[in-house]
């Protein structure tokens, strides 16, 4: 599981076709507050632009890092990662670990679809997304809920159901860690909803398709 806490970003030294799959490359430079990257190992889970990858191959270099991934089809569908082509920046966090401090909200690296930045408006010195999206996962979605774009934690401004968007606002030091300082008008972001959410709904569907609308046992 994941946090929606961006440890780093990288940068795709590599994005190959496979023939159905993708085979990635993200470099990740050395970070002066943070310390090299160098404990990474392979198998390892790695949460890229907010989807869940598994490491087949690190080196070690000057200054720097390289991680590579293979991406399955199923995720090519469900993201955005086929999309990706070299010097994109990309969103990177490590799967949460014993001991680890909890400071975004419970994610599980498993994308529920993408979305189209529409809008993007400055306030202050934060900006404000406006994200369209499919109705099934604006279903997924309240005010003031949570929500990872992109892999990043955020709050939930509102929900238009009506025009099929909803807004997040980032602040300098997440537009400045994240991904989101680059996006404009058009780009797409992977989305994954409250888990809690899901279950939550989950648990009214499944109790409105008993007879009478009751709950099963």
């Amino acid at each position: 599981m994941f946090t929606g806490i961006v440890e780093r970003t990288g940068v795709v030294e590599a994005a190959v076709d496979t023939g159905g799959g993708l085979s990635l490359r993200v470099g990740v430079m050395d970070d002066s507050s943070r310390g090299p990257w160098r404990d990474v190992e392979l198998g390892e889970s790695i949460g890229v632009n907010g989807a869940c990858l598994t490491v087949v191959d690190f080196d070690n270099g000057a200054g720097s890092a390289a991680v590579s991934f293979e991406v399955v089809p199923e995720s090519l569908e469900k993201t955005t990662l086929g999309a990706l082509r070299p010097g994109d920046a990309v969103n990177i966090e490590r799967s949460l670990r014993a001991g680890d401090s909890f400071g975004g909200h419970y994610v599980t690296g498993h994308v529920d679809g993408t979305g189209e930045v529409v809008e993007m408006e400055r306030q202050g010195d934060q900006v404000l997304f406006r994200v369209s999206t499919l109705p099934g996962l604006m279903d997924q979605m309240l005010d003031k809920g949570s929500i990872a774009v992109d892999g990043v934690s955020l709050t939930i401004v509102e929900v238009n159901r009506t025009d099929r968007w909803f807004s997040f606002a980032a602040i300098p030091h997440t537009l400045a860690s994240t991904n989101l300082g680059a996006l404009s008008a058009g780009h797409e972001v992977n989305i994954e909803t409250d888990a809690f959410g899901k279950w939550a709904l989950h648990g009214l569907r499944l109790g409105n398709s008993q007879p009478g609308g009751q709950e099963g046992p």
